[in-house]
């Protein structure tokens, strides 16, 4: 009776172990390595879009955003986000020191990667004009500091904004599910600030004797399919995203959490994309009257789409999703133009797909989140989306103010540490590049020469073997007319 008493609790031993392995451990591994996967479309993406004497420099800081993020993370930034109990930064766990299991070093591993996503949104912004070593400081600066103080704030369970306080502000606290506004507004202001300092690229907005162009200049992408190959890594790699943020997958609800996360993160892609697109075709057709339909439109609108929902995507119904991918794509749209107007130059439009998008992103949540959604997710549907809250007749706007001040904290605290931050590289000479190491492209001044390899045979050795293959094969001449005679 003993030994079978003994049997039966190692067996229930090693289903709990079992448990916590495939339905936490391995749920939060396979979700941070889709995340991770992300940094390689974001590598791709960036590389096909700038000009061909620029590929080695992007994608060398596009690996310098994961080296960097991890070690500026693990020394400090992870223990900064959630170590210890100070509600502005966290004082305990430097160097993940305090974690002994599977679980809690799982944990960093995820948060890391998100980390990283943050970073490397600026990597476009400031391509073909910023130097390495600046870009290594903010990597580090970014994701061991700035990124952490917004995460403790929001998604800490003692932070003034979190959603998961016993007390939260205005009593519901911030709802950004997968980060619309910690992940992506903080990246995406980041790379404002850092794109009025460093200025534009030359001969973008002036020509070479400083007068303004009466339109800013086209620098082609160099790689269409590079684009879109990066576009599609990317919007795979949501769906370790926005699903993967449930964190468990075992206890009840966050199973159903997950699924819903799945189509939400479906149906805002699709709808940015086509909105973006055909809003562009539409304003193109009544200008020119020729109907023309941009690449770029798509994969900017699809990506704007999947920041907008990333904030909601746990608490919005499939239809709700659908709407804030709509205005998503409008959103993009008229935040690239405005970005012109300004003469603010964005290699890859990053500012208007994550910042711009992360905040309307914060404020779908205030409008669309549905109160069974919300209860599943956050444990309470006493403050929903305020679309919502009409349809219960109180008109209660709780959410929507408590996104809106998320949304301010943001975008003052990005700006409090990182205006001086660039500002003081600036001063330095250690931000942009010398005008003609800009010129002849980063791959040749800083890299040891051009990422592709395009020499081609030399004239006098191809005219050499076209001259071997007609004595070789023995040329015949056509008869003359007389000889035909």
């Amino acid at each position: 009776q003993r030994h079978l008493e003994d049997v039966s609790e190692t067996l229930t031993s090693l289903a709990t172990g079992l448990d916590t392995f495939f339905l936490l451990t391995f749920f939060l591994l396979f979700a941070g390595a889709c995340v991770f996967l992300m940094q390689a479309g974001f590598a791709m993406l960036c590389a096909g879009s700038v000009r061909q004497k620029n590929v080695k420099n992007i994608m060398l800081k596009n690996l310098l955003d994961a080296c960097g993020g991890a070690v500026g993370f693990w020394a400090v930034g992870y223990a900064f986000a959630y170590g210890g109990d100070g509600p502005f930064i966290g004082n305990s766990n430097f160097f993940i020191m305090n974690d002994t299991e599977g679980y809690a070093y799982i944990t960093f591993f995820f948060q890391w990667a998100f980390a990283a996503t943050a970073a490397t949104i600026v990597a476009g912004t400031v391509a073909e004009r910023c130097k390495m070593s600046a870009y290594l400081c903010y990597s580090l600066a970014l994701t061991g500091f700035v990124y952490p103080v917004v995460v403790r704030s929001i998604w800490s369970t003692v932070g003034f904004l979190t959603a998961f306080r016993d007390d939260p502000f205005r009593g519901i606290g911030m709802i950004d599910f997968a980060g619309s506004g910690v992940v992506h507004m903080t990246g995406g202001a980041t790379a404002l600030i850092a794109a009025k300092i460093l200025g534009a690229r030359r001969g973008r907005f002036e020509d070479a004797d400083g007068n303004p162009l009466p339109e800013p200049a086209t620098f082609p992408a160099h790689s269409v399919s590079l684009q879109v190959l990066g576009t599609f890594i990317l919007w795979f790699g949501w769906y370790g995203f926005n699903p993967g943020s449930a964190l468990y997958i075992s206890s009840s609800g966050y199973a159903d959490i997950a699924g819903l996360c799945a189509v939400t993160t479906t149906m805002a892609a699709a709808a940015g994309a086509i909105t973006a697109m055909f809003t562009d075709t539409i304003l193109g057709q009544m200008k020119t009257g020729e109907a023309e339909y941009d690449l770029t439109y798509a994969m900017n609108g699809c990506l704007s789409g999947l920041v907008g929902v990333t904030a909601g995507t746990s608490v919005v119904t499939p239809y709700g999703a659908f709407l804030i991918g709509i205005v998503a794509g409008w959103v993009y749209c008229g935040f690239s133009a405005l970005l012109l107007k300004l003469k603010i130059d964005d290699a890859v439009d990053a500012i208007p797909v994550h910042f711009a998008n992360g905040m309307w992103g914060c404020i779908a949540v205030g409008l669309f989140a549905e109160p069974t959604r919300t209860a599943i997710a956050y444990g309470s549907d006493l403050h929903v989306g305020w679309f919502y809250s009409w349809g219960r007749g109180s008109g209660d706007a709780n959410l929507l103010l408590v996104e809106f001040v998320g949304i301010i904290w943001i975008i003052a605290w990005v700006s409090a540490t990182m205006v001086p931050f660039f500002l003081l590289l600036n001063f330095l000479g250690m931000f942009r590049v010398d005008a003609l190491e800009e010129e002849v492209g980063l791959d040749i001044s800083h890299h040891k020469g051009a990422a592709y390899d395009l020499a081609g045979p030399s004239k006098e050795d191809v005219e050499e073997l076209v001259a071997r293959r007609s004595t070789a094969h023995g040329k015949v001449e056509a008869p003359a007319a007389n000889e035909e005679a």
